[in-house]
């Protein structure tokens, strides 16, 4: 399947409704709200967010990159619909935040996932991140699952 990776706004109607779901699946994964240390990502800090759109021109996926310092950038909110995973979109959108990051002079991403989110480590396992020690919010957190990968 192909789709389009577009650059829109953290506050696209689309993107909302996807973050929406992701939501609601890690609430559901870990049995509360209370799931995510630190600030959540808003418009006033995110400086990328990219959605996947089906050939049908519906949104399937999201990501937001959330700059950290003046060489790297933390994965945000990245989300691909259940229907859609295994088809290789949440890859695409992985390389489109890299790409992005790229562009802006950042040479490392770094991220945050959750143990209970087994399938998300093996993902980014297997795109090269690597695990880390817990950075920043997640220092101290036994919920938080942290990686990492130079550009």
């Amino acid at each position: 399947m192909t789709w389009t990776i577009e650059e829109r706004a953290w506050d696209d109607e689309s993107g909302e409704a996807l973050r929406t779901a992701q939501r609601i699946e890690l609430d559901d994964r870990y049995g509360s709200d209370d799931h995510e240390p630190g600030a959540a990502p808003s418009a006033a800090d995110i400086d990328v967010f990219v959605i996947a759109v089906s050939p049908d021109g519906r949104a399937v996926g999201c990501g937001a990159l959330r700059r950290l310092d003046e060489a790297s950038a933390e994965v945000k909110r990245m989300y691909v619909e259940p229907a859609s995973r295994g088809s290789g979109v949440a890859a695409a959108l992985l390389r489109a935040l890299e790409e992005k990051a790229r562009d802006r002079g950042w040479t490392t991403l770094r991220l945050e996932t959750g143990p209970a989110q087994p399938d998300a480590i093996r993902f980014y396992e297997r795109e090269g991140y690597r695990p880390i020690p817990l950075y920043g919010v997640y220092v101290g957190s036994d919920l938080s699952l942290c990686y990492e990968r130079a550009l």
